[in-house]
């Protein structure tokens, strides 16, 4: 299409990636805008990053950029780094060599299902588009002379509002299983449907899943329900199984209609969405902490009913359990884990109020995160939970002498409050005097 039969436009670029594109361009190489920057352009949307594909390979544009860093392995890109921005450079790719070919110099392996180990194959533009994932995301922009390159019918699937998979759907997820949340995760931010063809493999091949690094699952479990339409793409998620292959330890706890865990779930995906497209700040520990909540309390009673131990030896042992079981599926970093640690711990101290307790949780950096986990608790479980959740709500919002006084009601209704704790001091002091 040339310029004058589409709308992208130099301005709606931003001026880096124009930056490296010309410098591609006027050393000889070819040079496109590619993907989902093209693909949101003509969707009417702002792109959030920009992709560059070209003939040149890594090494060949690391030496036309000092601010150039070559990464991957599995993939191998090069990243122009701008500052914050990023423009991502990668070279054509091309097809793979027939199983029973020799791939040479280590630069393509594939697994016994089929998964792509090593992709680096390169090859013309044509191949290029070929080994893209769907059609909305062939589309290639020419900083030559400014044409577009639909190879793969990416306008029609526009029109249509439909997500397609180029070649065989199977084949191409058995290749990168990440493929099938990718389908997900673009139905629900495009506002598309995913075409039967595409959609019917995943139901039987969702377990493919378990071959995914669970470092690398970490990401796109963000891009998933951090987008502002988290619940939506859970719901679709579930519909074809995926959401059970990456919390393998909530996902049976969500078969029953109308349980508190599923309530609970689409409460606080609905509260985040309400935050991120409020232009709030959201952490990702809190949805984890949430995600995992029931299976730690399923895990916890487990450990009180077949070990005999007590609530406070349980609960400790279980959260162990239960984020060393989520981290074999999802990498999660340890400064995430740490604040999931935090508000889980929290919600066994919130119920603890007596003396300088109280006053010691609102200083805690981690309260209002505890605290809105709790309120969520509340609304959904209700009962004696709500009542503690409006005791904080309360406690919060009045000043330090009422406070005194809500703390004085607490201990009458508990006739006369918790009783004093002895000073492990006392003993030895008396024995001196």
């Amino acid at each position: 299409m040339p310029r004058a039969e589409h709308p992208v436009s130099r301005t709606d670029i931003s001026d880096n990636a124009l930056k490296v594109l010309y410098r591609l361009h006027n050393n000889g190489f070819q040079a496109y805008l590619v993907g989902g920057c093209v693909r949101d352009i003509l969707l009417g949307k702002e792109p959030k990053d920009f992709d560059v594909t070209t003939d040149a390979t890594p090494e060949q544009v690391k030496e036309l950029f000092r601010n150039c860093r070559l990464i991957g392995r599995r993939f191998r890109l090069a990243h122009v780094v701008f500052g914050r921005e990023i423009i991502e450079v990668a070279t054509f790719r091309g097809h793979h060599p027939n199983q029973d070919e020799e791939a040479k110099d280590n630069l393509s392996k594939q697994s016994d299902h089929g998964q792509l180990l090593r992709d680096n194959v390169f090859g013309s533009i044509e191949e290029d588009a070929e080994r893209r994932d769907f059609t909305v995301n062939a589309m290639y922009y020419n900083i030559a002379d400014f044409s577009i390159h639909d190879f793969a019918k990416g306008m029609q699937a526009i029109e249509k509002r439909e997500i397609s998979m180029i070649g065989d759907p199977a084949t191409r997820y058995r290749e990168d299983p990440v493929r099938m949340l990718r389908a997900v995760r673009f139905a629900v931010k495009l506002g598309m449907k995913i075409s039967p063809d595409t959609a019917n493999p995943m139901y039987e091949l969702a377990p493919l899943m378990a071959n995914i690094p669970s470092a690398r699952l970490f990401e796109e479990v963000l891009k998933l329900l951090l987008s502002g339409q988290g619940l939506e793409t859970y719901k679709l998620l579930n519909e074809f199984n995926l959401f059970e292959q990456l919390f393998p330890q909530l996902g049976p706890l969500l078969k029953t209609q109308n349980s508190r865990e599923l309530a609970f779930i689409e409460q606080v995906l609905m509260n985040t969405d309400n935050r991120i497209n409020s232009d709030m700040k959201v952490t990702p520990a809190f949805i984890f902490a949430a995600l995992l909540w029931y299976p730690l309390e399923e895990r916890c009673q487990q450990h009180m009913v077949e070990g005999g131990l007590n609530h406070f030896d349980a609960f400790n042992l279980a959260l162990s359990d239960v984020l060393h079981r989520q981290i074999q599926r999802i990498m999660i970093p340890k400064r995430f884990t740490i604040t999931v640690r935090e508000i889980w711990q929290l919600q066994q101290r919130l119920p603890k109020r007596y003396g300088r307790r109280a006053f010691q949780m609102l200083e805690h950096p981690k309260f209002r995160a505890a605290y809105d986990f709790l309120l969520i608790r509340g609304q959904i479980e209700g009962g004696e939970l709500l009542t503690l959740a409006q005791w904080w709500t309360d406690f919060q919002n009045v000043d330090p002498e009422e406070r005194q006084g809500m703390l004085q009601v607490l201990r009458e209704k508990e006739g006369g409050g918790a009783p004093k704790r002895r000073s492990r001091y006392r003993g030895k002091k008396k024995a001196a005097q």
